[in-house]
């Protein structure tokens, strides 16, 4: 598929090259209304959704009912904080094996997998230990 070239599409996809906080479209909607005022929300959803269609960016769909976006389309593993709502990057070593074991007891073919870690991020893990002491 061919696009047209678009500045707000392309505002929007350097905007997300530049975080690794996997922010949601509001989020993407407000800092690019910095450099296209009249940018509307319904055209950052329609240009985040053309670019994870293409595969230039990621959707993350991590259980809070929005859809975060990621310019990393590389296999990688996020982690959710379950307090504060961060999705963060998960520095690990691929487990991609699991699609083997899930393989075992299915007539199926599996063709990859997604995993979300859930927990406390450093930030809240330690806001807590701060009030129970």
């Amino acid at each position: 598929m061919t696009l047209k070239y678009s500045r707000q599409r392309e505002a929007i996809k350097d905007f997300l090259m530049t975080r690794n906080d996997h922010p949601t479209a509001d989020v993407v909607y407000s800092n690019v209304r910095t450099e296209f005022p009249n940018i509307s929300l319904g055209t950052v959803y329609r240009n985040l959704t053309l670019l994870a269609d293409l595969g230039e960016i990621a959707r993350l769909r991590v259980g809070d009912g929005v859809d975060h976006f990621d310019a990393d389309t590389s296999p990688h593993y996020h982690f959710v904080c379950s307090d504060c709502g961060s999705v963060i990057d998960l520095e690990m070593d691929s487990i991609d094996s699991i699609n083997q074991t899930a393989a075992r007891n299915f007539d199926g073919q599996i063709a990859g997998h997604i995993t979300y870690f859930y927990g406390l991020c450093p930030h809240c893990k330690e806001k807590k230990l701060k009030a129970l002491s």
